[in-house]
């Protein structure tokens, strides 16, 4: 399976893990105006690397993700993308409000949405994406053998994306997402909630 690069970083690749440098300011977001004085928003970015090969038709992606946590919106993450300005990405995140959690954003023509999940301890989770059609699904996981849904939507992507993983550093100084036992599948899965 080939990859491209979109916003090309540094990669280091051993055996099954794949660790990716998130540049300082880097991210996936376009910020539609709600900026107060209490906190803080991540800004318009467009420039994060994105590690990414094309599939057609049905499938699943999964990959365990580990990061060290340093600053608010660090994240490794998997995404899907149509475009610039339409791709939806599922992250394992250090959250403004300081808890490691599976969040979800999606771009429609560039505007988005965000969306905080689950809480999950330590530094080490489980993500994955399944397609069936228009419809997507984010999955996490603490062992990679459970899943749980935490987003479901419909996305007009057309017959092939680009799918990969992608690391973020929106507001900090950036640093390595490692990406492991990465496995993509063009199957169909039975229930797209379940994940499988």
């Amino acid at each position: 399976m080939e990859f491209k690069w979109l916003n090309e970083s540094k990669i280091k690749t051993s055996g099954d893990q794949i660790e990716i440098l998130a540049p300082p300011q880097s991210d996936f977001f376009y910020n539609n105006g709600s900026i107060n004085e209490d906190g803080i928003t991540p800004e318009s970015l467009c420039n994060a690397p994105f590690y990414y090969t094309e599939l057609t038709g049905d499938f699943v992606m999964k990959v365990q993700v580990s990061h060290d946590f340093k600053d608010t919106y660090d994240s490794a993450s998997i995404m899907v993308m149509q475009d610039i300005k339409n791709w939806a990405k599922a992250c394992f995140e250090k959250t403004d409000f300081n808890t490691h959690a599976a969040v979800s954003v999606i771009s429609r023509n560039g505007e988005c949405d965000d969306a905080n999940g689950c809480n999950i301890e330590g530094k080490n989770a489980w993500l994955q994406i399944c397609r069936c059609g228009d419809s997507f699904a984010f999955h996490y996981s603490t062992d990679g053998q459970q899943f749980y849904m935490m987003r479901f939507f419909n996305f007009a992507a057309g017959s092939t994306v680009k799918v990969g993983l992608s690391a973020h550093a929106p507001v900090g100084n950036g640093g390595i997402r490692t990406f492991s036992n990465l496995i993509i599948e063009n199957k169909t899965v039975k229930n797209i909630r379940e994940g499988m």
